[in-house]
């Protein structure tokens, strides 16, 4: 590797967390293949535009990972006798466990994140000691509802859902925090989650509850699973009028019940009609409880599925 880029020693002590990543955002299983090889990593990404990745668990250093990306130009001083440069075009690097998380090794100007998925997103961002930026695939792309077409061409030849609707129907979900639901009459889109957090501010010390958040090409489930509130609610995606975060950005401060902390949580909502009405709304707000499962990130998903739901042809 060239100069000022990352360098991997094998006289490296690695230590080793010894568990797997767990995602839940769909999108990783676009990039995570921890059984693939290395050359099979390259045939993957050597066709392939500039930043396309995938990360894959390491043979070589267990528990390790193993990031490949296809960049534009090959490393300075490569020479290839068969004048196929395009294996060249597809560099690796070495992602190794610490107690604190994970982070690309020999890199002296990288931080420790805190998962795996943290350092793809960063890397996503800015490409700090990489060659260039991580393109992480898109669930949906608005607003044709279509998959790159790069990534595709991926799911296709792998085995992979070859449409964005298998993965909209398939769903995403995480945990998240239940805080509350406010009546907003006919109102809705960011002033009806503005007024619903107002309402909720100015109340005394509610206790939230963990609830299972799915959405889904149906809609949105939410499920209790310690049933302290309700078991299940379902709001059908033809209700659901709005999602979005607290447009003022108030934050959820209480401590956390398990570690005692205090929190700083994101809220957002989504607005959906009530049963049996055509304009009156309810607004249901919660907060975010995994920062690696961002507010964020989930009020895009429900977007995407809402605008989906409404290209879809009518019968």
């Amino acid at each position: 590797m060239g100069s000022g880029e990352c360098q991997a020693s094998d006289k490296d002590t690695l230590e080793v967390i010894r568990h797997h990543p767990v995602f839940v955002k769909d999108v990783s299983s676009y990039w995570y293949k921890p059984d693939i090889s290395r050359e099979h990593a390259i045939n993957m990404l050597k066709d392939r535009p500039p930043g396309t990745f995938v990360v894959r668990d390491s043979n070589s250093f267990p528990g390790a990972f193993g990031l490949a990306v296809k960049v534009a130009q090959p490393p300075p001083g490569v020479q290839n006798k068969t004048g196929d440069i395009s294996n060249e075009l597809v560099r690796h690097f070495l992602i190794e466990p610490t107690a604190k998380g994970v982070r690309l090794k020999g890199c002296a100007n990288e931080p420790i994140f805190g998962s795996l998925s943290a350092l793809v997103y960063q890397h996503s961002i800015t490409p700090l000691a990489l060659p260039c930026k991580l393109v992480i695939p898109e669930i949906v792309s608005l607003p044709g509802i279509l998959t790159d077409p790069a990534v595709e061409h991926l799911e296709s030849e792998h085995g992979l859902p070859s449409t964005a609707t298998a993965l909209l129907a398939q769903g995403a979900a995480c945990n998240v925090l239940y805080l509350a639901s406010f009546e907003t009459e006919s109102l809705t889109g960011p002033q009806a989650v503005r007024q619903a957090m107002g309402i909720l501010s100015q109340r005394g010390p509610i206790v939230p509850t963990v609830v299972h958040f799915k959405v889904s090409s149906q809609g949105i489930t939410l499920t209790d699973s310690n049933r302290q509130l309700f078991f299940r609610r379902h709001y059908p995606v033809s209700t659901v009028t709005y999602s979005g975060m607290d447009p003022e950005d108030r934050r959820w401060t209480q401590p956390n019940r398990d570690t005692g902390l205090p929190m700083n949580a994101k809220c957002f909502g989504f607005i959906a009609r009530k049963t049996g009405s055509k304009s009156d709304n309810a607004c249901h707000l919660f907060a975010e409880l995994d920062p690696e499962q961002p507010a964020t990130a989930i009020v895009n998903f429900v977007s995407k599925v809402m605008i989906a739901h409404m290209n879809k042809p009518q019968p």
